[in-house]
């Protein structure tokens, strides 16, 4: 079974120490979580993407957003987290394939199956997996290598959308 590992949103401005405070995630625990899950999937011969969340470069962005602007060290992947491919891409939106050389990609490998790890999870995590189904590549979440910082109301109501889905944790 060809599988592919994609590692959502791992970048500096979520989990460096000069963060905003709304990115609290634990990022010691998440990052050997997901570095973890890089060398298993990596060292089974399977695929590891990763996926950089990038905002325009605009006076509005900087002052709206203030965290992955484009060029950035702050969009840049986190230094903790370990790199074993060249399989980077970029999006502008929740849905990392709404990248187009992303899908052609997932086209060309025809992966048997996608599982998703990084932040956030109800957030960027969910609308991959989501942008997943919708272009029929199975897909599921691993719950280990996510970490959210939505209250629990909000994280019930996208636990939901991804149940309706059919998108399922591991």
């Amino acid at each position: 079974m060809k599988k592919a590992l994609m590692v959502i949103d791992m970048q500096n401005d979520y989990l460096w120490e000069k963060r905003k405070s709304k990115f609290a995630y634990d990022t010691e625990q998440l990052v050997a979580s997901v570095n973890r899950l890089i060398h298993e999937y990596s060292d089974s011969g399977n695929d590891v993407i990763y996926i950089r969340h990038i905002i325009q470069d605009l006076p509005t962005n900087r002052l709206l957003f203030g965290f992955s602007i484009a060029g950035t060290e702050g969009a840049e992947l986190y230094s903790g987290v370990d790199i074993v491919s060249e399989l980077c891409f970029d999006k502008l939106f929740g849905d990392a394939f709404t990248n187009k050389q992303l899908l052609a990609l997932f086209r060309k490998n025809s992966y048997d199956e996608l599982h998703i790890c990084g932040i956030d999870e109800y957030g960027c995590v969910t609308s991959t997996a989501c942008g997943a189904v919708k272009r029929h590549i199975p897909v599921r979440i691993i719950r280990s290598g996510t970490a959210t910082v939505f209250t629990e109301k909000k994280a019930a109501k996208y636990r939901k959308k991804l149940e309706t889905a059919g998108v399922e944790y591991i």
